[in-house]
Order: structure tokens, then sequence, then C-alpha cells
């Protein structure tokens, strides 16, 4: 039977609170602290989910002995500065993606695990869905032919607000590390690395990339056709386009959601996976728990080579695109 862990959350915004949502879900996890650079926040944050502490520091929190395993949900540009404060202080580490702000901040975060012999893991939270999964299954049994196409898409319109993280460049800002990781996130998981990349970004006055086209081209005469923006909205899907068929992850294709199956060009047929009780982060916290039993240090489902990959493609992107993080390249 799984020991019971007590869980710290690490900077309280909105993804933390859907987070902290569906921990609850699991009896084995124990909501124990919440940390802000504000006390006032954290107790708010910990009063309103239940965590039984709060903290007004993160240095406070990790020097806490009774916390196991800390989730990381500040932005982009302090993924690495907090990874590394926790694992340094031997607690395990679910991180939210992007992993970093590049490969060099993902190499010293994966060195620190292994230095600190201590768990980490990236919060790509669609890897652990029962909806990708059947994905990855169908893929994997070649019951449609060969996977040619990916074409995947993720767009809204967001309110241009320059101190926000969405559009300040300090913070990791832009389409691409927030949510243009999942469309790249997909191509990978089919198709593994690029050969070929190929992009086009609009700029916010901030300097921010506000959307972006990825082509992606691969050995075997794969593409990928990917886009991501702040400034407008779209259909948010991923389709796989086989040989003798198509799949098609319905709106919002990161989240739990339906799938839409068609074999030699006949009829759709939905298929849907039942109720989802939470958001779909209880996925990836069971994950870290079942790891944690086993006494594992790194995941098999997200294994650090996969993070890896997934932040090369990202660098890859920006370079050709000529987005520019000043304070982090």
């Amino acid at each position: 039977m799984s020991k019971t862990y007590n869980w710290a959350i690490l900077g309280c915004g909105k993804i933390a609170q859907k987070f902290a949502h569906d921990l609850k879900l699991l009896p084995n996890a124990r909501l124990y602290a919440a940390a802000s650079r504000s006390l006032e926040n954290a107790q708010k944050f910990a009063t309103e989910f239940g965590f039984e502490k709060a903290y007004g520091s993160y240095a406070e929190m990790v020097n806490d002995p009774a916390v196991d395993v800390v989730y990381i949900a500040t932005p982009h540009s302090h993924h690495c500065e907090h990874t590394l404060l926790c694992l340094d202080h031997k607690k395990a580490v679910l991180c939210e993606k992007a992993f970093a702000i590049n490969s060099k901040e993902v190499a010293l975060m994966i060195e620190s695990s292994k230095q600190n012999n201590t768990f980490l893991m990236e919060a790509f939270w669609t890897r652990f869905i029962p909806s990708f999964q059947k994905v990855m299954d169908i893929i994997r049994s070649g019951e449609l032919g060969a996977l040619k196409m990916v074409r995947s898409d993720f767009a809204f319109n967001a309110p241009y607000i320059v101190e926000e993280r969405n559009y300040n460049v300090a913070l990791g800002g832009g389409s691409l590390l927030d949510i243009g990781i999942y469309p790249i996130f997909m191509s990978l998981m089919a198709f593994g690395k690029p050969t070929e990349i190929k992009s086009m970004a609009r700029f916010s006055p901030t300097g921010s990339e506000e959307s972006i086209m990825m082509s992606f081209g691969y050995p075997g005469g794969e593409i990928a056709s990917l886009v991501s923006s702040f400034g407008f909205q779209s259909p948010v899907q991923a389709e796989f386009c086989f040989e003798n068929g198509f799949v098609r992850l319905n709106r919002h294709f990161h989240i739990p959601t339906t799938l839409t199956y068609c074999k030699n060009g006949g009829e759709e047929q939905l298929l849907t996976f039942g109720e989802n009780p939470g958001f779909g982060y209880e996925y990836e916290a069971a994950h870290v728990m079942e790891c944690l039993d086993a006494g594992k240090t790194e995941s098999e489902m997200m294994p650090f080579s996969l993070s890896v990959d997934l932040m090369e493609i990202l660098d890859r992107v920006r370079k050709d695109a000529g987005i520019v993080f000043p304070d982090h390249d």
C-alpha cells in the first residue's frame, strides 16, 4: 500500500490552484504546505485548498523536514532556481512545464537530481491522461498504418497586459514556452526529434513572441504542422494522420478529452473515457507517488531524456524564429 506523501506547493498562482484541487482526489496525497513570496498569499491559498501550513518564503518551506515532494508552479524563468533549491534540500520535485528556459538550465536540474539522489520530473500532465494514452496505443498498434503527419494548434486571445507573464520576456513570456510546447510535444511523442525546423513568429510590442507557426520534417518523410498564439482563437486540437485513417484529440487536446477515430474513410467514431473528477492533474501526481513508492529518482514515462529532447527542440525553434530571453540567452 502506498504511503501518504506530504505535498508542498511552491508558487500559488492559477495553475497551482487547479493542481491543488486535483491533489485532493488522491487518498495518499496530504495537502501539507503552501509557499509564496508573500505570507498573506500563502495563507490565503492554504485556507482555500486546505493546506496545513503556509510559508512566506520558499527557503522556509524547503527547510521543513516534513515536506516530501514539491510541486513548482512559478514562471518558467524561475524553474531552474527553484528546482535546485528543493533538490539541494532533498525534496522530490514535480516542476511545471516548460521545465526551464533553455537546455543549459535543464542540464543543471538533471545533474542536481542525480547528485542529490532525489526524484525530479517535468510536470507534463498531458503525458498521463487517458485520451493521449489511447493515441499512443493506436500509433504503436499500426492498426491505421504508418503515421505520416501531425497537425496541432493551441491559441487563444490573451489580454495584452505588459506586466503579466504572457508578454514579459524577463519571465520567459510568449506563446511558445507556455502553450506552443503542447503541439511540439505531440510531434515529439509521435515522431521523435525533427531533422528540419522552419518557423515564422510574430512579436508583441514588449518583444515577446505572440504567435508562431512551425513546420517540422523527419527522416522518413513525415511532417508536423504546429501553431501557437496569444493573439487569436483556434480549435485547440491535435490530429494524427495515418496511411489508412486519422485520429483527432478534440478540443482541448491537452486535457482529458474525447477522441475521434476514422479508418479507411469510414464513419467517424467518438471515443470517450468516462467522467473526469478533476482537471487532469491527478494522473501525473499519482504517477509521481508511484515512483516514490518504488524508490525511483526518475520517471520511466516522463524520463529526463524526454525533457531534454523537448527543450532542445524549443531551443532550435527559438533560434530559428529569433526569439530571445535576454536574461537567459
